[in-house]
């Protein structure tokens, strides 16, 4: 029966094939750990659960490697209030992923408020200045990255550009490419993370957690609801902006807002920003506990982390920089409060 003996070697050999696939470890041409990438994102940026998920999620998909060719690697929306760590999040994923945060392509997108600065993504239209130099806000280097490694693209309060400016990237988020407009170059965005940042609905957000603080809500102890928090925001992201650029967008992540709870650790992030700054100069810094208390203390959580870090800028470093200055050779100093002051002495 020479028909069933060719079905048999058949399946023999698909059977062999199938315990290859298991046994060998898969390929893949990124270089970057998803889980140490996301480990370090833990690290320093607090309080933000949905976030960590949405964008571990991301890292292993591109790093797996199967996505749909013609499109970026990814799309991600960032959208919270100030200070919650949105554009931080950017940059510690390039610090981790391409090893430095600089390597980042960061457009400014208050910058972009009128219509006539769509040329300044899409470059000068033919026979305008600066056609042919190709001059847009692009990076072109970091956006195309390299075959180990992603470009890594953010696009920074991106509710400020005009409704122009949205659209003309349009492409960029559903093919992948942007086609200046002399026709001179064609740029490819398909090996990019591309990341956007947006604070609006913030206003309304704020006055919907303050009618929590007063009147019969307060009274009967009620809190705001998260579900009814991310609605608002919804609401006002579908107001701004076309339902086509909303449609080309992989994943809207909401961020929290960082309570008073959250004081301490993010204090805690800063003074390790702080001491890596520091060692640099051969120089470490101890913060005794009094001294961590005075400046989690004036905590604002309106302004999230931003709060801390103008704290530590506005008590504690002007005092840390006349200590190092006036003694070069000390190499560990210490911190404490007197007075309502911080103390810098040697450690």
């Amino acid at each position: 029966m020479p028909f069933i003996n060719d079905v048999l070697a058949e399946n023999r050999e698909q059977n062999e094939a199938v315990k290859v696939l298991a046994v060998e470890p898969r390929q893949t041409r990124f270089l970057f750990d998803p889980e140490a990438v996301l480990g370090r994102l833990k690290q320093l940026i607090i309080g933000q659960p949905e976030m960590y998920e949405a964008v571990g999620d991301m890292l292993h998909v591109v790093k797996a490697d199967f996505r749909e060719a013609g499109r970026p690697l990814a799309v991600l929306f960032f959208l919270g209030s100030t200070g919650v760590g949105k554009t931080e999040t950017v940059r510690v994923l390039t610090e981790a992923i391409l090893g430095s945060a600089e390597k980042l392509c960061r457009i400014d997108m208050n910058t972009l408020a009128q219509e006539h600065y769509a040329a300044a993504i899409t470059g000068a239209p033919p026979g305008y200045v600066g056609s042919k130099e190709e001059h847009t806000l692009f990076d072109f280097d970091k956006v195309a990255g390299g075959y180990g490694r992603p470009g890594i693209l953010l696009f920074d309060e991106v509710e400020k550009a005009s409704q122009a400016v949205a659209r003309a990237l349009l492409n960029v988020m559903d093919a992948g490419v942007l086609e200046l407009s002399a026709g001179t170059r064609e740029v490819s965005f398909q090996n990019c993370l591309i990341f956007m940042t947006c604070n609006e609905g913030a206003r309304e957000l704020e006055q919907y957690r303050q009618s929590f603080s007063k009147g019969w809500r307060k009274w009967l102890g009620r809190v705001p609801g998260k579900e009814r928090e991310e609605e608002i925001l919804r609401a006002a992201l579908r107001r701004k902006f076309d339902p086509e650029f909303l449609n080309r967008i992989d994943k809207v992540v909401f961020f929290e807002e960082l309570g008073d709870g959250w004081a301490e650790k993010l204090l805690e992030v800063e003074l390790v920003r702080l001491n890596q700054r520091l060692s640099k100069h051969g120089v470490a810094l101890m913060v005794c506990d009094a001294a961590r208390e005075f400046l989690a203390a004036g905590y604002d959580k309106r302004y999230g982390a931003r709060d801390l870090a103008r704290r530590v800028r506005e008590f504690l470093e002007p005092p840390l920089a006349r200590a190092m200055l006036e003694d070069a050779a000390c190499v560990l100093f210490a911190a404490d409060v007197a007075n309502g002051r911080i103390l810098i002495s040697k450690g």
